[in-house]
């Protein structure tokens, strides 16, 4: 199969403008930026693709091995760079996607103009020696990844709208629970293992590329601590605090995620 198939790529905006790839989180695809893209075509060239395992992804390509970590998906990351061959992209990365950019970038600096963590976190278990807040500790991650491994289903229908927030948009929260319930269990059952037990806090100052960080204002998921870890980790890096609220801006709040993106890929160039 070629990486095309393989991560069903998506390219559409504008011809030779700056290049902009959007990265998915956890029991999502590409589908979740459709409300992003529109506001991003006019000034960039956009990249979207699923995550193997995810949307229309060859799931044929899936693989325990491989995809046990985050350095799987970073590979992926940069075999779609170097399949597109448009130059050094600006890879745009939620949650657990921010983290499979760090080490892409630490990786092949090269291949990026800059990076945008949006709702990244490196750890989400708090660790109370080293001063640190994920906002979880361990026998809360502990439960919810058992929680997870005893049904699928129900775990989907009660964290989905926890994660995105905006109660008073319940419609958000049923699209989630949705995408999450698309997703194959097995699947879903490793890559949550990857996303919530990983630690990429000593990865974070290997980023050399300009980079911002992009939290929002009320997470469940990424409290501000995380956001504020992550900027003062990465030399050079910007902090910006989103009105948006939950865990999900491209969903809640596109016009102002696609502004704050724009924003910072023009004004870095």
């Amino acid at each position: 199969m070629t990486v095309r198939s393989r991560n069903h790529l998506t390219v559409s905006g504008r011809t030779g403008g700056p290049v902009v790839m959007l990265a998915h989180g956890f029991g999502c695809d590409q589908n979740m930026w459709r409300l992003v893209v529109p506001l991003l075509e006019r000034d960039f060239t956009v990249v979207v693709f699923d995550h193997v395992g995810a949307g229309r992804s060859e799931l044929s390509a899936w693989s325990k091995e491989r995809y046990s970590t985050l350095e799987g998906y970073a590979a992926d990351v940069l075999e779609i760079c170097r399949e597109l061959a448009l130059g050094p992209v600006t890879f745009v990365g939620h949650s657990v996607s921010a983290m499979m950019g760090v080490l892409a970038a630490a990786r092949e600096p090269e291949a990026f103009a800059q990076l945008v963590l949006l709702a990244p976190s490196p750890c989400f278990i708090d660790d109370p020696a080293a001063g640190y807040r994920g906002g979880f500790s361990a026998e809360d991650i502990n439960e919810l990844l058992g929680s997870l491994d005893a049904n699928y289903l129900g775990w989907s229908g009660a964290m989905a709208p926890v994660i995105m927030g905006n109660p008073e948009r319940p419609e958000l929260g049923a699209e989630l629970t949705n995408s999450f319930c698309r997703t194959d269990p097995d699947i879903a059952r490793v890559f949550a293992r990857v996303t919530f037990l990983s630690d990429n806090r000593d990865d974070l100052s290997k980023v050399t590329v300009p980079t911002l960080v992009a939290q929002c204002s009320n997470d469940a998921i990424a409290p501000p601590e995380v956001g504020a870890f992550v900027q003062s980790r990465i030399a050079g890096s910007r902090l910006v605090t989103l009105n948006a609220t939950g865990h999900c801006p491209q969903l809640a709040a596109p016009e102002e995620t696609a502004a704050a993106i724009t924003e910072f890929v023009t004004a870095e160039r």
